[in-house]
């Protein structure tokens, strides 16, 4: 019998995720999960087998339906570096995006090239968490072993060739590097050679449309899947963008180990400041993104600290504040990434001895958020078009005291969509592109989630005065950024 489902993978820093949708409608009719081993800034690392491992796994959970699939793709968190050597090994864990150890690695390549450089030929500016810095992390860190690499490549990257035994890659998941032009679509060896001089082009994946299919899967271990189509797989926050399937205008912020700003624009972005990365995305558009460290992980922290359960923490984050000052918090917990400040920890700024937890609680929440805000802020200087719909996605987004604060801090209507792992559920529409050579950004409108709202500004909230607060507390602790 033909194949009539399709399979999207969501390989994360903390998990992976498969869910299987149908073809005929996109309906989502199956999902799996797998943990991948936990990280920690300022090194994170982690050893690309295991999210073979857990794709295995999270394959396994499905096997029922596994015959059904016609085709399967992957969306790969961003950046990390893996090096393999020529018998497929790798050479050393992975350093994942949120790895800050090449901070002054960074900080090196802005003073080869100029920032303002950089960001005409990549869209980005060299930070401790884009691909080249790891690179030359690794040239420092460990000599040789890039000369030593037979391939270098993307964790989505590797996932495919796994599946196919091909080495490919996408403008969307390769955007990320800091050596890879979004605007030509070609590799720029030279900017790899700033970080490491022994890179070569036969050590890079070949780059294909991001709509192709990469090959058949060919895995003795997955026989189910044989004959599969294996789609060419992009980075996650690409992936998320085809699941919500987003349109020029609407604001996306996902919360989840990290959290994200961003929407999708016809032209590129080159921001000198680094502040915005000038991403490529999966259907020949641009993705301006601005990315904090810090996200879902703070509330995480500040529930264990004040040993409550999830809606017993939005419980009191969504207590009434006081009229005067309350406390701030400045969620660095891990370092930072937007604003550049690798080796920052978070601080916690006018308590009181009449300090509530509620107002913990609330300050842990609010500062998640005013940080992305005040990216938000940054894409509208550019002249964005930003009048669409506010969409709230990842893990935290099931969080009330998320939802109401942030359209109580914008006061806009938060939108969310009705699927589990937006994700994986647009690398599935990216596999039935490279199933059907359909038009990706169809597949996208068509299969596109139900979208509500979940929450409506209070009109009373002082957000001008909040968010004020927060740039005041930011500046007397770390001076303008």
């Amino acid at each position: 019998m033909p194949g009539t489902l399709v399979a999207g993978v969501d390989s994360s820093t903390q998990s992976t995720t498969v869910v299987l949708r149908r073809i005929i409608d996109g309906r989502i009719v199956g999902e799996a999960r797998a943990p991948h081993p936990p990280t920690t800034p300022p090194r994170s690392e982690q050893d690309p087998e295991s999210w073979w491992n857990a794709l295995t796994d999270g394959l396994i959970q499905l096997r029922s339906q596994l015959d059904q699939v016609a085709a399967i793709s992957v969306g790969g968190q961003g950046h990390g570096l893996v090096l393999l050597n020529e018998d497929n090994i790798p050479l050393r864990p992975a350093k994942l995006w949120n790895d800050t150890e090449p901070a002054p690695d960074a900080e090196r390549l802005r003073g080869l090239l100029s920032p303002a450089a950089w960001a005409e030929r990549t869209g980005s500016v060299p930070g401790p968490a884009l691909t080249v810095s790891k690179l030359a992390w690794t040239e420092r860190c460990c000599p040789g072993l890039v000369a030593q690499a037979a391939q270098l490549m993307l964790p989505a990257d590797y996932i495919v060739y796994r599946l196919t035994g091909k080495r490919v890659t996408e403008r969307g998941g390769c955007s990320g590097t800091g050596y890879f032009n979004p605007f030509s679509n070609q590799w720029d060896l030279e900017l790899a050679h700033l970080a490491a001089p022994a890179v070569r082009f036969d050590q890079l994946p070949s780059i294909i449309e991001s709509t192709s299919a990469a090959a058949e899967i060919t895995q003795p271990q997955l026989r189910q899947l044989h004959g599969a189509v294996v789609g060419a797989g992009t980075g996650d926050n690409m992936a998320a963008a085809l699941g919500l399937g987003i349109e020029g205008g609407d604001i996306v912020i996902s919360l989840g180990t990290s959290g994200t700003v961003y929407t999708v624009t016809p032209l590129g972005v080159k921001d000198a400041s680094g502040a915005i990365n000038g991403y490529a995305d999966a259907t020949g558009r641009f993705m301006p993104m601005v990315t904090t460290l810090n996200a879902a992980k703070v509330t995480d922290c500040f529930r264990r600290l004040l040993g409550v359960r999830t809606d017993e923490f939005d419980a009191l984050a969504l207590e009434p504040r006081r009229a005067d000052q309350a406390p701030v918090l400045i969620p660095y917990l891990d370092g930072e990434r937007t604003p550049d400040l690798p080796d920052a920890t978070g601080r916690l700024l006018y308590l009181r001895s009449d300090s509530t937890r509620a107002e913990i609680a609330r300050a842990a929440v609010e500062g998640v958020l005013c940080g992305l805000l005040e990216g938000l802020d940054l894409l509208a200087k550019q002249g964005i078009r930003l009048d669409g719909r506010l969409i709230l996605t990842g893990g935290a987004a099931r969080s009330r005291a998320f939802r109401q604060i942030l359209s109580d801090l914008t006061g806009k209507a938060v939108w969310i969509a009705q699927i589990p792992e937006a994700a994986a559920a647009g690398a599935a529409v990216q596999a039935a592109a490279a199933l059907s050579g359909e038009d990706i950004s169809k597949i996208a409108r068509r299969w596109a989630p139900e979208l509500k709202v979940s929450a409506e500004p209070e009109v009373t909230f002082p957000r001008e005065a909040v968010r004020e607060s927060y740039r005041i507390a930011i500046e007397s602790q770390f001076g303008r950024h």
